[in-house]
Formats: C-alpha cells, structure tokens, sequence
C-alpha cells in the first residue's frame, strides 16, 4: 500500500538526510526543501538515487525559510512535514540573526501549512532540542519533557553579541519550540503536532564526510578521538548522545500515530559518554596496529558506567529521562552507544 509524501526542510543536513532516507526506505515519498538545489545533489547522485529516478524522492529550493510565503509552494499536497531547518552550531557570537532564522523559520512553514497545504496534512513534527528542556535548576536534576529552558533568551537580550555561542543556540532551539507550540494554541490546526528533542546526535552519515571539515559537529568528538587527538572537550553538564537513526524513527513515529502523539514531546537520549568511552570502545573495535597506536589509551573505563547509563560525578551532571520515547521505539530499545560510537567512526577511516 502506498504511503503518504513527506516534506523535510534543510534535506540536506546530518539528520535531515538520515531521515529522508529512512522514510523512503519504509515506503513513503519525501519532498526535500534545501537553500540552492545544488546542496542535494550529493543524496540524488548517491544514497537517494534510485529514489530519485523513481520520483519518489524531490527537492525544491526555498531560498530563505525566514520569509513569508517561502514554503507555500513546498507544503502543497503532502501529507506530513518533518521541519528540521535550523541553524547549528555552539560557536555563535550574534544572538538576532539566529533567532531570527530559528523562529520565523519555524513560523513561515506552519503558516503555509496551514494556508496551502490542504485537507490530507495529518501531522507536523519540529526538530528541536533537549537544549529547549534545560530549565535553570542546578544539577543533580532529571529532566523530562515537562521542563523548559527559561534562561536562554533572556541572557540573549541582556548580553547579545558577548552570549556564549552555546546559549545562543540553546535560545535559538526553545523560541522556536514556543512559536511551535504557540501556533497549535492561537490556530488549532486540524493536523497533530509533535516535537521530538534529541541530546548530542551521533551515528553515521548518509553520506560518509570526505574531510575533516565536512564532519557533523555532534560527531566531532568522536572523531577526535578516532584521529588521535588528545584535547580535551569542552566542558558539557549534558554528557548523554542518541543515534541519528533512532532521531529519524522517533520523527517518524510521531508522523505515522497523529491520533498518539499530537501535542507529545519525545526527548531522545540513549546514554552517557566521555572521550573515555570513545577510547575503550574505539581501541577495542579498531584492534590493528595502526590504529591502537592513533587512539590514545588513556585511563580505560575512568568517568562513565559500564553500562554507559551514568557518568562518574553525578553531583556535577543532569540526568535526562528518555523512557516515554524509548517506550515507542520499535525495538523498545535505544541503538547501543558501542554501536553508534563504531558506526560512526567506520565514516571516518578515510580521513585519517
């Protein structure tokens, strides 16, 4: 039986592109929306070919997700929308023009939706982040899906060019998360609403990265230690990562079951990692020579559990409660940290 026809904004990013392919391979269409045309062509020439030629998988150019009007072509016709175009980074310096982008983007493809899409729209899904949940409670806390980051924007408006780049994202993620919200309360569209809120996204690319420079920022740690640096990371209080293919099922999920998840945010987090982790698991996997003499040995199994489930301080670190969106995961379980971590870096081999 066919299944319906998808739209992903920004197709061509990390997760993004994971998800197209995973949604095609299960049987939907998907409609890409990327800034120049040319930014696809790697997915139509590669990965998404055959999807391609069959016309299952389009692309359309929309220039500039800030103005309105800009999606009203894009949305015409399909039955659900994945909006994952955002800006990210941690290394921001100017607060406006990103949230800008974060909340107009967000804003211009509801209001399209809502105009032009047509009766067959059963469900949206936005792309944001656990970076929207952190609220200012010092750790130890758990965060859940009830919690909001109240903090971020308001440093935004009082610090603006001098915000750390990291706050300016995390502000960036919770106002589109409220514009997203906002318009299910102000419009009550007859179409599910659904947010899906991963911590640091890791696990292979659709397209392995052909330099260094191309490596999906969330995965740079791991590539780090894959190539044999010994930096250290910067400081993070949320250590916990999720695989990039467990993001794309949960998206999916919340598309398929509009009459389970509409008004629903999932928080994806599989467990907790350090460069220590990567380490132990990337010396065990890559066992040649070559490589164990590459990826520094430094103190086997110091700062993370066993089960990757919890770090050495726990007095210094937030606890993040995933169970609501593993419980819908088809294998009722996160794909494991170990198999992320190596699949990840099997992308890499050729860069070092």
């Amino acid at each position: 039986m066919a299944k319906g026809l998808i739209l992903i904004s920004g197709v061509n990013g990390y997760i993004a592109a994971v998800a197209a392919k995973y949604f095609l391979d299960r049987g939907h269409s998907v409609r890409g929306t990327v800034r120049k045309a040319s930014s696809a062509q790697a997915l139509i020439d590669g990965p998404l070919k055959s999807y391609a030629e069959s016309g299952k998988f389009t692309v359309e150019e929309v220039p500039d997700i800030t103005v309105e009007g800009a999606f009203d072509q894009a949305v015409k016709g399909v039955t659900a929308i994945a909006h994952l175009a955002s800006p990210v980074s941690m290394t921001f310096t100017d607060p406006a023009p990103i949230l800008h982008a974060a909340i107009n983007g967000t804003k211009t493809i509801l209001n399209s939706a809502h105009q032009f899409a047509g009766p067959q729209l059963k469900s949206v899904v936005v792309m944001s982040s656990i970076a929207s949940t952190r609220p200012v409670t010092e750790p130890p806390y758990t965060i859940s899906e009830n919690d909001w980051n109240d903090f971020a924007e308001k440093l935004c408006e009082e610090h603006g060019t001098a915000t750390p780049g990291p706050v300016i994202y995390s502000a960036s993620k919770a106002a589109a998360e409220r514009a997203f919200w906002k318009f299910q309360e102000d419009k009550k569209p007859s179409w599910s609403m659904a947010s899906v809120n991963p911590v640091f996204v890791i696990g292979p690319s659709v397209i392995p990265p052909a330099t260094p420079q191309q490596v999906a920022g969330t995965t740079l740690p791991i590539y780090s230690v894959f190539s044999g640096s010994t930096e250290p990371f910067p400081p993070s209080q949320i250590p916990q990562v999720v695989d990039v293919r467990d993001v794309a099922e949960l998206i999916l999920y919340a598309i398929e079951h509009p009459d389970k998840t509409n008004g629903e945010r999932y928080i994806a987090s599989s467990g907790v990692s350090n460069a220590q982790a990567f380490r132990d698991i990337l010396r065990e996997e890559f066992s040649d020579e070559v490589s164990r003499k590459r990826i520094a040995e430094g103190e086997k199994g110091k700062g993370y559990s066993a089960d990757y489930q919890e770090v050495e301080d726990k007095e210094t670190a937030y606890v993040v409660d995933s169970r609501k969106a593993r419980k819908v995961l088809e294998r009722g379980e996160w794909i494991s940290l170990k198999k992320s971590v190596v699949d990840t870096a099997r992308g890499f081999v050729g860069l070092v």
